[in-house]
């Protein structure tokens, strides 16, 4: 699986998604509702980690799936976005379904 990419960039993907959603829905209400700033400190920063491996494992990706510019600004900009890295992995998987796991 990890040799693959683009299956690695869609993992990746969805973690940093998930973690993006936990910081903006949990953590961050924790701290201003509850006064818990300690979660935002702990989501945040494996969120930060989770963003940073989103970009070094988007080049690889985008290479063998030879994005051109616009797509691999759209993938980085999606994940600037709340559910923006589950819509780049849909529309992987859709591509990997529709062209076949051999040419993706």
């Amino acid at each position: 699986m990890f040799r693959d990419p683009i299956k690695l960039f869609r993992l990746v993907a969805v973690l940093e998604g998930v973690s993006y959603l936990l910081l903006l829905f949990v953590a961050m209400p924790l701290k201003y509702m509850a006064g818990m700033p300690i979660w935002v400190r702990i989501v945040g920063s494996a969120h930060g980690a989770l963003f940073v491996l989103y970009v070094l494992a988007m080049i690889p990706a985008a290479r063998q799936g030879r994005w051109s510019f616009g797509q691999t600004a759209g993938a980085f900009i999606a994940s600037l976005l709340p559910f923006g890295p589950f819509v780049v992995d849909h529309r992987l998987k859709h591509e990997a379904e529709t062209v076949g796991p051999s040419k993706v």
